[in-house]
Parts: structure tokens; C-alpha cells; sequence
């Protein structure tokens, strides 16, 4: 008998332990590079993988977030480990090898950030590290609306670079907002009806979007985040019976919703009518005085509604608080939307004159910015408005100056409260208003003060500066 196969089945047998034994000496190698790699890391602390921040949504809304992911599952981070310079304040998460910052507020535009995060120890035991993380918010630009007899149009303009490039052009435009990702325009067809158009923020794929019915739309205001506009609505046939007299309604901007029509909001009460209202910043909800003085908090749609009691108008509302400036029969008041609780507004102190719209500042402790009409004794047509930045102790320090013979018409903020955009008619006697529905002295300039020192920065002609919450209402 042969003995060839037996041989050439030792053969194989040799290979195959010759194999396994290779294989196995790899894999020991592996794991021995594994855990020396392993040893190493703990022994080195927890490093940086990767970064993700978004610096321009940061400095135009609150919430926008930091998170640092390492090469390590990481113990609990605790905030005293965190400065943030310029000082800013923030919530902190640890989940797995990440660390994530929000800023509650919005961040200071065109400015240099550093985060550092001391005693970062991984959960595998080794020493704690220290992260620094840097990154730079880019310059502040914004919408403004012009008009002119020869058509108006929307433009966009950078605060300290003074380019400014037209994005929409129309022939009437009454007032319009931008949103994260959208400009919202109102304006009128050939028959003086409202007209909501869409675009995106430079202009481009207009479309029209879904309104209740032939009428006139007014308070055209857009939520922070979301997408979300709302206006009070009004019927051409008002007077006859049945017919929607500011009426409330929210609606998207967003592409997917452009043939849906909008929600009205579910006033509760009698008195359905809305004298006015406002989104309230980073969270889903509104605020609305109705007709009848009762002021009311509920989920966009109307769902949920709290009163609040009674008021006569909305000053504004504290981007990261949820506070509440509003003007009551007895005078000013602050209201915590949280839990409903009301107390007086702190009188600003050695400020004499007749007081216009306070605007909260961020924040629930960084004051108001408040303007107020010096009357002069010798010639009473011939007053000065003096706007001060006032401390929640009534400490007033006057930040600016509007001369006699001009008119503040209205002010309002940058999203972090670093500017004020003064909107400011000059020579009033001589520059009489349009007749658009939303009228507008024919020369207006908005011009933008830095609030820490009263430094105007720029004077920008035009109006409805896209930072504006609501549109410049007739009187300051």
C-alpha cells in the first residue's frame, strides 16, 4: 500500500499548526499593541478627536451648542470646570467621550472665544487633562427695509464693513422678517389685498405662501427658531357679519409647507380679538393682550392658554429669561413667564421725562434700555429723547442722545443686547409719513449704538432692521 497520502496528510497537518501558530502570535502581538495603546491613552489623559461649533448661528439665536468628543468615555464634568471667556453663560452635558456646551444666550459677534475645561479625567482611571478650545464669531450683518417712490427693497448690510447688497426688490413692500433660513415679505396685490412671499435669504426661489382670505395682514412677526411666522389677520369686508377682525394666525416658512394654509391660534374667552401678542424667545409659546386687556400664555396653536391677568400693552420680552415687560393700568411691570409671577418695574432713578417702550435687555438680571422725551421749558415743541441703559436697581446711565426736532420711533436689539438699532425719523415736521398701511416717515435712519459706551457705530438708511422682534409701531 502506498504511503504517498499519509504523507502529504502530515504535510498539511505541519501547515495548518505552522498557520495557527503565525496567527496566533499576530493576534498576541495585536493584543499586546492594543493594550500597551490603551495603557498609553489612560496614561496620557483624555484627548481632543474632534470640535463642532457653529460661530454664525451662535452670535443670531440662544442655544447654539460646543461639544468636544475625546478619545475616552469621560467622568462627569461639573460646570465649576468650565470658564468661557469672553463670560458668557451656559448648561454643560457628559455623555460618553463628548462634553457639550450651550450658550443660553447668544454669543457677542466678531469676537474671540476660549473654552477651558479643567481636570477632565476619563472614566478608565490616568490622569486628568486639561481642553482648551478656541473659535472667533464672525461680524454681525442684517436686513433693512428702504422705500422709495421708484419701488422698495430689502437689503443686507454688514455693521462694520458698511457693504450693503440688495436681495429683494418689489414695487410695494409693507413690512417683512427673516427667520434662520428665510425672508418672509408682505406685501399687496393689484386689488390691495395681502400677499405673503417666501424666499430664501438671498432673494432666490420665491414663492407665495397661503393666507386666510383677501384682507390685510398686520404684527407680522417670526419666532427665533423654527421657522415659525405669525400676523393678525384682518377681512376685507370687515363690518359685515361674521368677519375675522384681528384674528391671530402662525404658519412655517419652510419649503415642505408652502401649500399649507395657517393654523389659527385658539383665543379662549369671549373676546377673540388680538390687540398684541409676541413669540416668546427660546421656547414654542406666545404671549397675547386681547381686546379686552387680558393677557394670555399658551402653545403657538392657543393650546394650553394661562392667564396672566390684565394689561394695556407688550413692551418686550428677555431673550434667555422669559421675562415679560408690560404696561398695566397702575403702571410697569415685569412678568416671569416660568410661573406667572408679577412685580413692578424698578423706576429708573434721577431720569426725569415722559417714558417710551422699554426693552428688556438678555438675560434675567441685565436691566432694560429705556427712552425718555425731555420736554425743554423754553420752547415745548422743541424736546430732546434720551435713551439710558438702566440696572435692575434703577441705576440710569444715558447712552444716547436724540436731537430736538427728530423723533425716536423705536428700538430695539442685537440678539446678544450688544447694540441697540435706534429707528429715528429726523426733522419730523418737514418729512411727512407714506401711505402705506404700516406708514413709515419718508426719511428714516436706523442707526446702531454700542451699548456699552453709547458709541454710534454706523447710520444705516432704512428701516424694520431684521433684529427687531415686532415692526416700529407709530409713536415711541
Amino acid at each position: 500500500m502506498s504511503t504517498e497520502p499519509t504523507r502529504r496528510e502530515h504535510v498539511r497537518q505541519r501547515r495548518t499548526r505552522a498557520f495557527v501558530g503565525a496567527f496566533a502570535a499576530v493576534l498576541a502581538v495585536l493584543g499586546v499593541t492594543g493594550l500597551a495603546g490603551a495603557a498609553a491613552s489612560s496614561a496620557q489623559g483624555p484627548r481632543v478627536t474632534h470640535v463642532q461649533i457653529d460661530p454664525g448661528a451662535g452670535v443670531a439665536v440662544s442655544g447654539s451648542r460646543l461639544i468636544v468628543t475625546t478619545n475616552q468615555s469621560l467622568e462627569k464634568v461639573d460646570p465649576a470646570q468650565v470658564r468661557v471667556t469672553p463670560a458668557t453663560p451656559f448648561t454643560i452635558d457628559t455623555s460618553g467621550r463628548s462634553v457639550g456646551l450651550r450658550f443660553t444666550l447668544p454669543l457677542r459677534d466678531d469676537a474671540r472665544y476660549t473654552v477651558r475645561i479643567t481636570d477632565v479625567a476619563g472614566r478608565g482611571g490616568g490622569p486628568a487633562t486639561t481642553i482648551a478650545e478656541h473659535f472667533r464669531t464672525p461680524p454681525l450683518s442684517a436686513f433693512l427695509l428702504r422705500r422709495s417712490p421708484a419701488g422698495d427693497v430689502i437689503v443686507r448690510t454688514g455693521l462694520t464693513t458698511g457693504t450693503t447688497t440688495t436681495v429683494f426688490r418689489s414695487r410695494h413692500i409693507e413690512d417683512f422678517r427673516a427667520t434662520s433660513g428665510h425672508l418672509v415679505v408682505s406685501t399687496l396685490d393689484n386689488a390691495g389685498h395681502a400677499v405673503l412671499l417666501v424666499t430664501d435669504l438671498e432673494g432666490r426661489h420665491q414663492r407665495e405662501l397661503p393666507v386666510p382670505g383677501p384682507g390685510t395682514i398686520m404684527s407680522l412677526q417670526a419666532a427665533d427658531r423654527g421657522e415659525l411666522i405669525g400676523y393678525t389677520f384682518f377681512d376685507a369686508d370687515l363690518g359685515s357679519g361674521g368677519t375675522r377682525e384681528s384674528a391671530l394666525y402662525v404658519a412655517s416658512a419652510k419649503d415642505e409647507a408652502a401649500t399649507k394654509k395657517p393654523t389659527a391660534v385658539d383665543v379662549p374667552g369671549k373676546e377673540k380679538r388680538v390687540a398684541d401678542w409676541r413669540f416668546v424667545p427660546d421656547t414654542d409659546s406666545i404671549l397675547v393682550l386681547t381686546y379686552n386687556g387680558t393677557m394670555l400664555l399658551s402653545a403657538a396653536d392657543g393650546a394650553g392658554a394661562t392667564d396672566l391677568g390684565k394689561g394695556l400693552a407688550i413692551d418686550g420680552i428677555a431673550r434667555g429669561a422669559s421675562v415679560a415687560v408690560i404696561q398695566k393700568a397702575d403702571g410697569m411691570a415685569q412678568i416671569d413667564l416660568t410661573d406667572g409671577k408679577q412685580q413692578p418695574l424698578v423706576a429708573a432713578k434721577e431720569v426725569a421725562g415722559v417714558n417710551g417702550i422699554v426693552t428688556p435687555l438678555p438675560g434675567a438680571h441685565a436691566g432694560t434700555v429705556r427712552p425718555t422725551f425731555v420736554f425743554d421749558d423754553a420752547n415745548p415743541d422743541a424736546g430732546v429723547t434720551n435713551l439710558y441703559r438702566v440696572a435692575v436697581d434703577g441705576t440710569a446711565t444715558k447712552l444716547y442722545t436724540v436731537g430736538a426736532g427728530d423723533v425716536l420711533m423705536h428700538t430695539c436689539l442685537s440678539p446678544s443686547g450688544r447694540y441697540a438699532a435706534v429707528l429715528v425719523a429726523p426733522h419730523v415736521v418737514d418729512n411727512p409719513y407714506d401711505r402705506y398701511l404700516l406708514p413709515i416717515p419718508r426719511t428714516v435712519e436706523t442707526r446702531i449704538i454700542e451699548l456699552a459706551d453709547g458709541h454710534e457705530v454706523t447710520n444705516l438708511e432704512g428701516f424694520d432692521l431684521s433684529w427687531c422682534q415686532v415692526p416700529p409701531p407709530l409713536v415711541q
